[in-house]
């Protein structure tokens, strides 16, 4: 029998099970597609929350811990899978400042580095943006990884620690005597473990909901373009009015995302491909003249605030979640899964538990 079963091969999930295969635990990894098909996959890789101020500071804490260990982690990765994640310092522009001082009360507090700028500036910056506001936040330290890469790396990685990855092996339900989890219902049949983790992107509240809890977690559409231009063409990541545009060393450009709620449907629309084909002319002018080269869409674990829910489940001895991250799951994901793997190792914190803790995010009740 394994130690642990991870339900969900996203990155979420695999980070999840990498912290716990460093340890030395057995671990299986049960994925219900391919891994990190959905939101993992369909993501733009910024490491930053956009508009990070926005954000409540539990999410800060995360993203500052993981934006520290990120350079070292994907060359770890790359000396293990032979797969580069292209990590690589692009520098994070916004040009719609709402509310300066909010902007540099949250650079203070959480010491990033942050400039104004404006003008001829900008244009040093990035010769190629369509804005000249009066000023804009520079965040340079501010990095990016390939996501797609990423998750390829880490899968590699995992595979060369002995843990087993089952693809097309939904999570179908529970045995669940008195307050443990006995085993996992499979159309393999029935995987029992000493600990279970569920860290199922947007369908981890329907997993649980047997379990007598309600996440406050729903699916929201992302739709994304993909540009393919020459190297060089644009420098850093530039985002203005919830939209950006992330340049990749091969020269192709990322545009995002749409926030749709609309369930469980990841179809692609016209109007996204319109609504995201204008943001990104208007933000970099030069794109008009490149083709597009692919439209996609993920659904992203959307939670109330965008605080993800790690931590024990508020019943159930030995089954705990990571969940919820909502638009910043590359960010977190690092924390998150260090902050799954102190609970469940019963090891003294490497961050703050309490923010996340399940029963203090949702309403816990008896279905």
């Amino acid at each position: 029998m394994t130690d642990c079963v991870v339900i969900g091969a996203g990155l979420i999930g695999m980070l999840s099970a990498y912290e716990l295969a460093n340890v030395g635990m057995q671990v299986t990894v049960l994925e219900r597609g391919q891994p990190a098909r959905e939101s993992s996959w369909a993501g733009g890789g910024i490491l930053s929350p956009l508009y990070p101020w926005r954000y409540p500071d539990p999410v800060n804490e995360l993203a500052s811990w993981s934006q520290r260990v990120y350079p070292d982690f994907c060359r770890q990765l790359e000396e293990s899978s032979g797969i580069d994640p292209q990590w690589t310092s692009s520098g994070l522009m916004i040009a719609d400042i709402d509310d300066r001082q909010s902007v540099q009360q949250w650079a203070t507090r959480f010491e990033a580095r942050l400039e104004w700028r404006g003008g001829n500036d900008v244009r040093r910056i990035e010769p190629r943006l369509g804005l000249v506001p009066e000023s804009v936040a520079w965040l340079p330290e501010v990095a990016q990884v390939r996501n797609p890469r990423l998750v390829q790396a880490l899968r590699a990685t995992l595979v060369n620690k002995g843990v087993e990855i089952r693809t097309d092996c939904p999570a179908q339900g529970w045995i669940i005597e008195a307050d443990r989890i006995k085993a996992v219902r499979t159309p393999e049949g029935e995987m029992g473990a000493d600990c279970f983790v569920v860290a199922s992107g947007a369908w981890s509240a329907e997993l649980l909901r047997s379990t007598g809890i309600d996440l406050p977690i729903e699916p929201v559409r992302g739709q994304m373009l993909l540009y393919k231009g020459p190297p060089g063409l644009i420098s850093c990541i530039a985002l203005y009015n919830g939209r950006y545009v992330i340049p990749r060393r091969d020269g192709r450009v990322l545009v995002g995302s749409t926030l749709e709620y609309v369930g469980f449907d990841k179809h692609t629309t016209q109007q996204g491909l319109d609504d995201l084909r204008q943001s990104a002319t208007e933000i970099v002018p030069d794109l008009a003249a490149l083709p597009i080269e692919k439209q996609w869409a993920g659904l992203r674990p959307g939670s109330p605030d965008g605080t993800p829910l790690v931590g024990p489940h508020p019943h159930i001895t030995n089954l705990y979640i990571n969940a919820g991250h909502f638009r910043n799951g590359v960010v977190l994901g690092p924390a998150t899964a260090r902050v799954l793997a102190d609970h469940v190792l019963r090891r003294p914190a490497t961050l703050e538990q309490g923010p996340y803790l399940p029963e203090n995010i949702m309403d816990v009740g008896t279905q």
